[in-house]
């Protein structure tokens, strides 16, 4: 039995890097690591969905659809949740 890395095997299944639907979930699995990233964040710091959404003056049900979506969030938001929120620092990288 050959061994796949996990490229090969996203590619088989979701197509080439470069091609509109790989793009796309891609996107969307990046959105889903920014959730679930502040979820972890937050829980680190012991803190609820409701004492993070006072901080930065959203409701919590905002910050559960951050936590569980992650995408359609501005830039703004994303740097409120993570420095006046959780006291972090958001690093941005672009990569071409």
């Amino acid at each position: 039995m050959e061994t796949k890395t996990l490229d090969q095997i996203k590619g088989q299944y979701y197509g080439e890097i470069g091609t509109p639907e790989r793009d796309r979930i891609e996107r969307e699995l990046e959105s889903l690591r920014i959730g679930f990233k502040i979820r972890n964040a937050r829980e680190q710091k012991s803190m609820t969905q409701a004492e993070l959404a006072e901080r930065i003056d959203k409701k919590r049900t905002f910050i559960s659809k951050v936590e569980n979506d992650g995408g359609n969030i501005t830039l703004k938001t994303l740097f409120d949740i993570v420095e006046r929120g959780l006291g972090g620092k958001l690093i941005i990288e672009v990569q071409i």
